[in-house]
């Protein structure tokens, strides 16, 4: 639309709109809910910090909405009018000169403005009204009451509160979402797109790529969405490049300062815009908005704890944190576990800190700030730990609350790394672990402990033995066993002499963890007792209901099924006891690979199906994926395929959400078993080579023996009889070359949508060579779309020499399949030489293999294996095809 003429004067139409210098972008449902509401109230504030956009919105709204007004819009901006004793009939000047209404000699400029707009159907749009908050209130108020055709739109830092005012908070524009395509992202946030729009004004050619697209994506999230803030940085891509102005968003207030020269001073730097709200605060406001700075978003509570003193008295902190919500310089945010939540956009929150250590007060600030993080901690790990009684639904909202308090967190352990302060960073990691482990933070759990550890020698065996045994606990989480070792030895010689028989007992528990992982069946029930019997029911809870938990493992594996279930059910009456459902869920969990043992899978279903709730309630995801996959594979044995699909899929999405990568190659598992009773068996084996990989890519090959080895062997061997050794060791090596992202996504895909060739090509055809491809074929595989495998996108060669080409693990070759068979039929070592025609000793070689790769201990167990996975006449290597195995 375009700007009204101007007419002034008592009969004509009011001022234009000013023009705009460039385009509109974004806020489309802004703009539609507030020309949706304008009609309906008399009076809208936008509110909201400096630089957010609210004059460019009000403009918009005004044009909008200009038909619906007859006699006009009048927009009058105030950013340089000043208070003086004139109160109010300042401002009534500049809308009357606005007005180009001449002064009334003997009548108040307030009045005289009252009585000419008293029957104009008219919009006012007051600009700037900040720091005239008072007087701007009067003269709404005025107008409000004389004027009942009139509707006044203003834009201000803070509310006018005048009757009948609708208060619009002014959000940021949306940024990109952090976990989402990049590139994609960009094109759907309002933020890149301004910033987009700027910089191809700034630099012609400028252009989004995937390359530059995450810097791009961080820079906006960096600048929370604040328009000035975007339009100032995208100047900068004249000289520099995405990537280079997200590293320099260190110093903000330096880089942010090429705006227009045109423009008043407060919105040509992102610190100007800062600086006039900044001056128009009272002393004690200042005070405590940069007090708060050391916070990465707070309740009131813990401002009045880290903030009050002489200074600032507790009472007054409710008051004056008002205040900075009022004035835009706060944000209020959603609650979190019963508590109203605070923060401060990025550039207010540097600002703010400068100011901060400005006045000297940045090093006190920091420290209550970290000892305030730190007691509040170990209060809750108490609570979650059931040292303090407390209910289930108090425990998960502090795991929720966690969701928020973790940048607290990171920032209380930044400063006492900064100030050398080893044994409060060593307790701040000890209480932390509580929710770490559950939440599966273990690579930023094991860089903070670590850092504190190596200069933990005088940190006192009260703090340093725990420290160390938390640090054992989380080693063998991931599977670091030699340093799970290290430090649980370390941590109980530390602990009994500091005489703390809890965490000497969980010491204990990570080592039996260990012994039963080495194999040690023995030494692990014998570690599980003494930890047992060290920690009787009611004394250490928590602790004595794992040392159950590990006790009842290792006499699962045991394979005695009774006792271990005596020793979980134990460990669970004590979690329920406490009312600690995470723990009870841990051991329902238990209980359910216990029943599946037993092959009561009914009972197994039901118990994952138990555990899922609490795991869920406070999103304890890496025990979750494993409840999720043993509830799948239950379904799957009992041939329920949808539910087994179901609970496969929600655990490999989880284990992927939090590139939990053992997880993730677990649910491959499991999606393999799926695919091959689904009947996609080429699927399978793909899915089976990716799980592969990935394990060795981590360190975590199943040992010899496992249910993890025996599953992928038997498919294996299941598959090389459909598919032939060719065909099978192509898919093997295909999926050992698939992308992590491209396996998950593979597995998340139903296979009535799968397209095979699409995915890996042409098959192979056959062991012995096959027809050169010719060239139109190769031109049209280039071309499938679908492909996603890390290749070439030319197809392998169809010989046995081919480089895609990768024998499965534990996969027996023709000989020794020849030779397996041989044994279940009862013949010597002798026996099968003369019948192969080959030395003993060559035969001896070959049964030695087929003992590793199977993981018997005997020929009677290669025997039972081979009648059970070797039909009659599979003694050579499959010819055929390449499909059937013929």
């Amino acid at each position: 639309m375009t700007s009204q003429t101007t007419r002034p004067g008592a009969g004509g139409r009011l001022s234009a709109l000013p023009a705009e210098p460039n385009p509109f972008i974004g806020r489309r449902r802004d703009l539609a809910e507030l020309c949706r509401l304008l009609p309906q109230a008399r009076a809208v504030t936008l509110c909201g910090p400096g630089g957010i956009g609210k004059t460019r919105l009000a403009i918009q709204v005004a044009r909008e909405l200009a038909g619906d007004h007859p006699d006009g819009v009048c927009f009058v901006e105030l950013a340089d009018v000043r208070a003086g004793t004139s109160g109010a009939d300042a401002v009534a000047r500049r809308v009357a000169a606005v007005l180009g209404l001449a002064d009334e000699l003997g009548r108040a400029p307030l009045e005289a403005l009252t009585r000419a707009l008293r029957h104009r159907r008219a919009l006012v749009l007051l600009d700037n009204c900040e720091h005239l908050v008072e007087e701007c209130a009067a003269v709404c108020r005025a107008l409000l009451t004389g004027c009942d055709r009139l509707r006044i739109l203003a834009t201000s830092r803070e509310p006018l509160r005048v009757p009948g005012e609708n208060v619009w908070r002014v959000p940021p524009l949306p940024v990109p979402d952090p976990g989402a395509d990049a590139l994609a992202e960009t094109e759907r946030s309002e933020a890149a797109r301004l910033f987009v729009a700027r910089a191809k004004a700034a630099r012609p050619g400028f252009t989004v790529t995937a390359d530059n697209a995450p810097a791009l994506a961080e820079l906006c999230r960096a600048l929370d969405g604040v328009p000035l803030a975007l339009e100032l940085a995208a100047a900068r891509v004249r000289v520099l490049s995405l990537e280079q102005l997200a590293d320099r968003l260190t110093d903000r207030f330096g880089l942010l300062t090429a705006g227009d020269r045109t423009a008043p001073p407060r919105q040509r730097t992102l610190r100007g815009a800062i600086d006039w709200s900044y001056e128009l605060l009272t002393e004690p406001e200042r005070i405590l908005l940069r007090r708060l700075s050391v916070f990465h978003g707070w309740s009131l509570e813990q401002a009045e704890q880290v903030c009050a003193d002489d200074l600032l008295p507790r009472r007054t902190i409710l008051d004056l944190l008002s205040a900075l919500v009022d004035k835009s310089l706060v944000t209020l945010e959603r609650e979190v576990a019963g508590r109203n939540r605070f923060r401060m956009l990025n550039s207010v929150r540097e600002y703010a800190l400068q100011r901060l250590a400005e006045a000297g007060e940045e090093e006190r600030l920091r420290r209550r700030h970290r000892d305030a993080v730190l007691e509040a901690l170990e209060r809750e790990a108490e609570i979650v730990l059931a040292d303090r009684p407390a209910s289930w639904r108090e425990r998960v909202a502090l795991y929720r609350a966690y969701e928020v308090e973790q940048h607290n967190l990171r920032a209380a352990l930044a400063w006492s790394r900064e100030r050398g302060d080893v044994a409060e960073g060593l307790r701040l990691c000890l209480a932390a672990r509580v929710y770490w482990g559950p939440r599966g933070h273990y690579t930023e759990a094991a860089g903070w402990s670590d850092w504190f550890l190596e200069r933990g020698a005088q940190a006192g065996s009260h703090v340093l033995g725990p420290a160390l045994v938390g640090r054992a606990q989380l080693a063998f989480d991931q599977r670091d066993f030699a340093r799970a070792e290290g430090c649980a030895r370390a941590g109980l010689e530390h602990c009994r002499a500091a005489g703390d028989e809890r965490m000497v007992a969980a010491g204990l528990v990570v080592l039996a963890s260990l012994a039963l992982f080495e194999g040690d069946r023995d030494r692990a029930l014998e570690l599980s007792d003494e930890a047992v019997r060290l920690l009787p029911a009611g004394h250490g809870g928590w602790e004595a209901a794992l040392a159950l938990f590990r006790k009842g493992l290792t006499q699962l594996w045991r394979d005695r099924l009774r006792e271990a279930e005596a020793a979980l059910r134990e460990g669970i009456a004590l979690m329920r006891g406490l009312d600690q459902r995470w723990g009870a869920a841990v051991g329902q969990a238990l209980l359910g690979t216990v029943a599946r043992a037993r092959g009561d899978l009914a009972a197994a279903r039901a118990h994952f199906t138990e555990a899922l709730p609490a795991l869920r309630d406070i999103d304890a995801r890496p025990l979750l994926v494993r409840c999720l996959i043993g509830l799948g594979r239950c379904a799957l044995e009992q041939g329920d395929l949808a539910g087994a699909r179901r609970a496969f899929g929600e655990g490999l999405r989880l284990g992927a959400s939090i590139g939990l990568r053992i997880a993730v190659a677990r649910g491959l598992e499991a999606f393999a078993d799926l695919l091959e009773q689904e009947g996609d068996v080429e699927g399978a084996v793909l899915l089976a080579g990716a799980a592969a990989a990935l394990r060795e890519a981590i360190g975590a090959r199943p040992g010899r023996g496992t249910h993890a080895c025996r599953r992928r062997e038997e498919l294996l061997e299941r598959s090389l009889r459909r598919l032939g050794e060719h065909r099978l060791s192509w898919l093997w090596g295909q999926g050992r070359a698939m992308a992590v992202e491209d396996a998950v996504a593979y597995a998340l895909h139903g296979p009535s949508d799968r397209k095979r060739e699409d995915a890996c090509g042409a098959a192979p055809q056959g062991a012995h060579g096959a027809a050169e491809e010719t060239a139109a074929e190769k031109k049209r595989e280039e071309r499938r779309a679908g492909s996603r495998l890390h290749d070439s996108g030319e197809l392998p060669a169809a010989g046995p020499g081919s480089g895609a080409l990768a024998r499965p693990p534990g996969l027996l070759t023709p000989r020794e399949r020849e030779i397996a068979r041989l044994i279940a039929r009862g013949l010597s070592n002798r026996g099968i030489a003369d019948e192969l025609v080959i030395s003993p000793a060559t035969v001896a070689r070959h049964v030695a293999n087929i003992l590793a790769k199977l993981g018997f201990g005997s020929r009677a167990q290669i025997a039972v294996w081979a009648v059970g996975n070797l039909p009659e006449g599979d003694t050579r290597a499959p010819a055929g095809n390449g499909t059937t195995g013929r």
